[in-house]
Parts: structure tokens; C-alpha cells; sequence
């Protein structure tokens, strides 16, 4: 992560290298398959936006409208997740062991 100081506005500007979110599990899911729809490259592409909208929105405490965005993306990946355990729950404690996340809430 790379700051900047902008002098005429007086605060700090973080530039976010695009790669610092790409972790092994893309690479080994590309590697195994070409199958790109798959529930578990969803769900960790949804994770790496969640990522880089939460350290925006730390930045950028009023910028609603990626509040917006963030609450759907985490919709999103909620419903993907609760589908994913439905039809194969080895599969997803797998994906939530290697992608640091909570387990759903089962009524």
C-alpha cells in the first residue's frame, strides 16, 4: 500500500495495488479448472470486492452509495453461501476455512 500526501488538500491518499487481494485459492481454481461460474470463485470474488469496499468505505466514512454496493455484495455472497451448504457442505466448510469467514447462521 503506497500513501500519498496531497499537500493542497491536506489529507492522505492510500493507492490499493490491484494484486494485493488475489490470494492461492484463485490460482489453484484455475489451475484444476477452467469452470469460472463455479459457486467457490463466486463467492471469493464477491470476498475480494467485500475487501476492497471496506477499506474505501474506512477512507470514506459518508460515501453511501458504496455502503449501498457493499450491502448488496454481501447479500450476494450470503445467499451463495447458504446455497454452497445446502448441496455440499464438505465444500463449504473448505471454502470458509480458507477464506477466513464466519459460518452462516442456521435457524
Amino acid at each position: 500500500m503506497k500513501i500519498h500526501i496531497c499537500k493542497k488538500r491536506k489529507y492522505k491518499k492510500f493507492f490499493m495495488p490491484k494484486k494485493l487481494f488475489i490470494s492461492v485459492i484463485s490460482q489453484e481454481k484455475e489451475k484444476k479448472e477452467e469452470n469460472r461460474g463455479s459457486v467457490e470463485l463466486q463467492v471469493f470474488r464477491f470476498t475480494n470486492k467485500i475487501q476492497k469496499l471496506t477499506s474505501h468505505l474506512e477512507l470514506h466514512k459518508k460515501d453511501y452509495s458504496s455502503q449501498k454496493g457493499l450491502r448488496k455484495i454481501l447479500g450476494k455472497r450470503q445467499r451463495m453461501l447458504a446455497y454452497l451448504s445446502k448441496k455440499n457442505r464438505v465444500r463449504y466448510k473448505e471454502l470458509i476455512s480458507q477464506l477466513n469467514i464466519r459460518e452462516l447462521k442456521t435457524p
